[in-house]
């Protein structure tokens, strides 16, 4: 099992930005690709980007320009890196960690756009 801490969290005016981070501990040698999901309220959970052990990225549409996953493997810390936010950028996110024996969530933290 691969326990998950995230942070970062916040509000913030559109066009502005935020960085949220997730730590991870335990079983640390299976995770493969780390990543971020977001759920909006009244909406399904969507893919927002990962990152493979070896850097390849992968990003939704809607964030593509706008945001940046990266990740410290000495810290075993993936970070979002959320640019030029817009209210609909708004959602609790969830960091992902992908193993050989399944995916591991995060409790999620609160990202709101406004003004």
């Amino acid at each position: 099992q691969v326990q998950l801490v995230e942070s970062g969290g916040g509000l913030v005016q559109p066009g502005g930005s935020l960085r949220l981070s997730c730590a991870a501990s335990g079983s640390i040698s299976t995770i493969y690709a780390m990543g971020w999901y977001r759920q909006a309220p009244g909406k399904q959970r969507e893919f927002v980007a990962s990152i493979t052990t070896g850097g390849t990225t992968t990003y939704a549409e809607s964030v593509k320009g706008r945001f940046t996953i990266s990740r410290d493997n000495a810290k075993n810390t993936v970070y979002l890196q959320n640019t030029s936010l817009r209210p609909e950028d708004t959602a609790v996110y969830y960091c992902a960690v992908w193993t050989f024996n399944g995916v591991n969530w995060g409790q999620g933290t609160q990202v709101t756009v406004s003004s």
